[in-house]
């Protein structure tokens, strides 16, 4: 399973849905905060922590995505 999420195509597609929804998750929850200038240190941390969820669960899907066809095609 490891081979599969180190895969550059499994990986480069995590970071790209990892930048988009984390970015979008990130105005919704502090939006606010970064307008008007009141991050907080733990405010970061829970904005990298935004965006860490989103790069799991595309990592997930297509690390069970792929294994699902190579057990198709075997």
């Amino acid at each position: 399973m490891i081979e599969i999420v180190t895969r550059t195509d499994v990986l480069l597609r995590a970071l790209k849905m990892a930048s988009i929804v984390g970015i979008v998750l990130a105005i919704i929850n502090h939006g606010d905060h970064i307008f008007f200038g009141t991050m907080t240190f733990t405010n970061w941390i829970k904005v990298i922590i935004t965006f860490c969820v989103p790069f799991c669960v595309s990592t997930i899907s297509s690390v069970l995505a792929i294994r699902r066809e190579q057990n198709i095609s075997h």
